[in-house]
């Protein structure tokens, strides 16, 4: 197969910077989950690095749920055009585990263990920025279940997804290790 010629243009850029992602860790370990990402809401605390990456903003955090919008750049396209499932796997993961997040006193964390994701249509620049809703189903004391949405800028469902998330208690900072 011959290879296509591309019609000559610019190449583009894009410039990321973010703060220490362990410092930021530091600062949410004496929080509850609310406050700490209602300090992120604020810019009381800097973004993680993910957020910055992909060009996610917070939205609004309550309890048991977690709004944030991501613009759908061409910076996230995958080879057909269209942003990559896996950026908006990211922003869905995110919201469903801050979501989880919201319900988590001081001294405890969450990862996730398994999340699926149904995509109802494409993605691209035409759809404007992207908004995600994460939502608690249960919040139990070793897991937590959540689901999300996800609307383009007209409103239309572009995505669905669901997690299960393990729910612990955080190891003790290093200056309080014995």
């Amino acid at each position: 197969m011959d290879a296509v010629a591309l019609p000559e243009a610019p190449m583009r850029e894009r410039r990321v910077t973010w703060a220490d992602p362990r410092a930021i860790a530091r600062a949410g370990q004496g929080l509850a989950g609310l406050d700490f990402l209602r300090a992120l809401i604020a810019g009381e605390v800097p973004p993680p690095p993910i957020v910055n990456l992909m060009g996610i903003t917070l939205g609004e955090a309550e309890p048991g749920r977690v709004t944030m919008r991501m613009a759908a750049g061409e910076y996230l396209y995958n080879p057909i055009g269209s942003v990559h499932g896996g950026a908006l796997a990211t922003l869905l993961d995110s919201v469903m585990g801050c979501a989880v997040h919201t319900t988590l006193p001081a001294g405890r964390g969450y990862t996730t263990l398994e999340i699926k994701v149904n995509y109802l249509r494409a993605v691209t620049e035409v759809s404007g920025c992207v908004t995600a809703v994460g939502r608690v189903v249960h919040a139990g004391r070793r897991q937590a279940v959540a689901e999300a949405s996800l609307t383009d800028e007209a409103g239309r469902l572009c995505a669905t997804a669901s997690t299960t998330c393990l729910v612990f208690d955080l190891p003790a900072s290093r200056e309080e290790r014995p």
